[in-house]
């Protein structure tokens, strides 16, 4: 029996679905994550006023760039979720970009954007 080349019309299908929510839900948070960082929804001075608390100032400070790098993870995310786009586009969605074979279905359902089985991302760490 021979393997299935790519995922038929319907399974992609079934994957751009999937990616469309995470893309929806994942973009929805990188807003509300760059709306926090540019103070849109807040009415507070602290971006404006002066203070001499050097801890709550640290302790600020350390928040945002936790939200930067949030920010950053969301938006590669993002960048992956509609490269998978593409390749569903493409209908090349789904195979492994070293062995060429099909990455199984669960995989993708887990991780939608992924380009590696699971055995060709452990060959490549080693």
């Amino acid at each position: 029996m021979a393997t299935k080349a790519r995922y038929t019309d319907e399974e992609l299908e079934e994957f751009r679905a999937i990616i469309n929510e995470k893309l929806r839900l994942t973009r929805a948070d990188y807003q509300a994550t760059m709306r926090i960082l540019t103070n849109q929804d807040s009415n507070d001075v602290d971006d404006t006023s002066p203070t001499y608390k050097a801890l709550e100032e640290g302790s600020t400070t350390q928040s945002k760039e936790e939200l930067v790098q949030m920010a950053q993870r969301q938006q590669k995310f993002i960048q992956g979720l509609e490269a998978a786009l593409v390749r569903i586009a493409n209908k090349t969605y789904g195979i492994d970009r070293i062995t060429g074979e099909l990455i199984p279905k669960e995989r993708l359902r887990a991780v939608p954007h992924a380009t590696l089985s699971v055995e060709s991302k452990m060959q490549r760490k080693k």
